[in-house]
């Protein structure tokens, strides 16, 4: 058992106009999950604005969870309850119908999720079909993988016809040096232009563990370091798999952009200027 912490003392890290958080989930009592994904108690809009107003959060995006499949009910009306502020990541099965891609994109939706781990509905045999029927409506595919495998897959991500970004800082199942080639993989990906990555859910993968989790956290200010004008943060809201790590303090995961980030005008960019251009606020 875990407790949620939705408010604490105020982070260094002050919020630049527009702070957008990049990925969160819903989750609501009495919802049929999908079996083998993760299952935490219900979270609610009400639980997330007391984050939002925590960590000067003024813009977010909304993930569909692996818990639902393809039934984006609970992650649609959150937005909806949210407002403006507001975007939806969704999970559609490559046939959709246009009008049905229509008809998500006058509800938020900017994207839909790509999921190798975790029981996701979408895996990389779907991502180039897809990505194709997505790409008309200006969407991107969120892509999330054991970062170890990214060679494998480098030349379908540079060719996909949308953007595309890679999330959790690359999500390496273990660790690997800056050097490791699946690493320099993800940067050849960033140069590409097309390509953004989420600066976010550190805790999952570090094996050195907080408050700087300096195995992952390495390359995460490298990547910031790197292409700036490439990175989203994230804080990963309700930490889905805080049973297995702990519940993460939000506001010393926000301030670790102090480290990462190599100025203020970087931290800008990652907090508020990029998310606002890829999800169009």
């Amino acid at each position: 058992m875990y407790t949620r912490i939705l408010t604490g003392p105020k982070p260094k890290l002050q919020a630049p106009a527009g702070m957008c958080d990049t990925h969160i989930h819903f989750y609501a009592e009495g919802w049929t999950a999908v079996p083998g994904t993760p299952q935490p108690p219900a979270a609610t809009v009400a639980d997330y604005r007391q984050v939002m107003d925590w960590l000067g959060i003024q813009r977010v995006v909304v993930v569909q969870p692996n818990a639902y499949g393809f039934d984006n009910t609970v992650t649609l009306n959150a937005v909806a309850e949210l407002g403006d502020c507001a975007r939806a990541i969704v999970v559609v099965p490559p046939d959709i119908s246009d009008a049905d891609l229509q008809a998500l994109h006058a509800k938020g939706v900017r994207g839909v999720r790509i999921m190798a781990l975790l029981g996701g509905t979408l895996g990389m045999d779907k991502l180039e079909a897809t990505a194709h029927r997505i790409a008309p409506m200006g969407w991107h595919v969120i892509v999330q993988l054991d970062g170890r495998e990214l060679p494998q897959y480098e030349s379908i991500l540079r060719n996909l016809p949308c953007k595309v970004v890679i999330d959790h800082i690359g999500k390496f199942q273990q660790p690997v040096p800056p050097e490791h080639e699946s690493f320099r993989c993800l940067l050849r990906l960033v140069d590409s232009g097309r390509i953004w990555v989420k600066l976010a859910a550190i805790y999952e993968t570090s094996q050195s563990g907080a408050p700087d989790y300096a195995d992952i956290g390495q390359l995460a200010k490298i990547l910031a370091h790197h292409a700036p004008e490439r990175m989203l943060w994230a804080s990963n809201f309700p930490h889905a798999q805080a049973h297995r790590f702990g519940y993460p303090d939000e506001a010393a995961l926000l301030d670790l952009l102090l480290d990462w980030a190599p100025d203020a005008a970087a931290i800008e960019k990652i907090l508020s200027h990029n998310p606002a251009a890829l999800y169009g606020f």
